[in-house]
């Protein structure tokens, strides 16, 4: 996502709710602090992984943001449950 142009604020309000719609559909209880960081990480990791299987999501920037951030979300939350067991 190095090309978004999302700044500062609008990374940590988009990683925000990314985390916290991935909070919601994962049934797991984070913070808000914890669900900025799961967006905002989430985000990093899932755009790795769909540019390494060269995957183009066809939205606009903030929604693309938004999109990834909530299934790296995901990603992580689903990783760091198998590494709890």
């Amino acid at each position: 996502m190095e090309d978004a142009n999302v700044g500062w604020i609008a990374a940590i309000i988009i990683g925000g709710l990314a985390g916290w719609f991935a909070e919601m559909i994962m049934k797991s209880n984070t913070g808000i602090v914890m669900n900025i960081i799961l967006g905002i990480v989430g985000a990093l990791v899932a755009s790795w992984l769909f540019r390494a299987l060269g995957i183009a999501l066809p939205f606009h920037v903030w929604l693309n943001y938004l999109v990834t951030g909530f299934i790296g979300a995901c990603i992580l939350i689903f990783v760091g449950r198998l590494i709890r067991r």
